[in-house]
């Protein structure tokens, strides 16, 4: 899995269909909203979503699931209409095989299996996190430069992988983020504040924490880079590293034990799931 080059991603049978429901859906969640004179910012608000997934929803970006329908189907007095759909999603979305890049392939099965996860991320937001517009900016740019249509996909493929956040039962996932990757205006000011609401916003999932490494500390156990632990429910712990294009899935006992270690050392140094959440939102006050 180490140093393979990064190809072309074939166009999964099926997915155009696929892709052509969730777009329906959301011009259906759209009209309604609409119709009932909400903003998606509101609508997000009275659902427990943020104005960037309704957004993304609404344009068929990413996967609707059934609670969320049903929800929106009551609260804006479709007739069932949109809760009925909730089935054919859920029969496309077994159908559906996600456009990861062949050399990520491994791990994001992985990572869909996992039942705890664990990122130190000293370079962006975890993937997990991101925005659609963050990771539209994240895969913009890259060098060498993706063409528009392996943007589009990577896009889509990483919002994606955050539907495990609200699988039940979900995973216990823990992140670790340097400060200076949330003061970065990453995509510009207005990427950044929503990037940094959907942080607060995905903090009070209780099954989700999230941890500042402030620029101030004077002890950093995480210069090696960034790494991530996954645990999957009888299997030995394991973890992944990319940098620069190049990935590794780590297996080896001895080695998995050192960067758990070190994850800890980490934590440690790091502020406080409070006090993280308490930066982040004064970084958004001084936005």
């Amino acid at each position: 899995m180490a140093g393979r080059p990064e190809r072309g991603v074939e166009d999964p049978a099926g997915s155009e269909e696929v892709a052509d429901l969730f777009r329906a859906v959301g011009r259906q969640i759209k009209v309604a909203r609409e119709r009932a004179g909400l903003s998606q910012k509101e609508l997000g608000r009275q659902v427990g979503y943020g104005e960037e997934q309704i957004s993304s929803l609404e344009r068929g970006r990413r996967t609707p699931q059934p609670e969320f329908l049903s929800a929106v189907d009551e609260l804006l007095g479709c007739g069932g209409l949109l809760a009925v759909a909730a089935e054919d999603v859920e029969r496309a979305k077994k159908r559906r095989r996600v456009r990861h890049p062949e050399w990520f392939r491994d791990y994001a099965a992985l990572e869909a299996e996992a039942v705890e996860l664990c990122y130190f991320a000293n370079q962006a937001v975890p993937g997990l996190f991101q925005t659609e517009a963050y990771a539209r900016a994240v895969f913009t740019s890259r060098q060498p430069f993706f063409d528009e249509e392996t943007i589009e996909q990577r896009v889509a493929a990483r919002l994606a992988r955050q539907e495990l956040l609200s699988k039940w039962p979900p995973p216990t996932v823990s992140a670790i983020v340097q400060e200076a990757v949330l003061r970065q205006s990453f995509g510009g000011p207005a990427v950044q504040r929503e990037q940094l609401e959907r942080l607060v916003q995905v903090s009070r999932l209780r099954h989700v924490e999230i941890q500042v490494m402030p620029m101030v500390s004077e002890d950093h156990a995480g210069m090696g880079g960034p790494f991530t632990l996954l645990e999957i429910k009888g299997r030995p712990r394991m973890a992944y590293l990319e940098v620069q294009h190049v990935s590794r899935l780590v297996t080896d006992p001895e080695d998995v034990r050192v960067l758990a270690a070190k994850y800890g050392s980490i934590r440690g140094q790091a502020l406080t799931t409070r006090e993280s959440v308490r930066l982040i939102e004064k970084m958004l006050g001084d936005l």
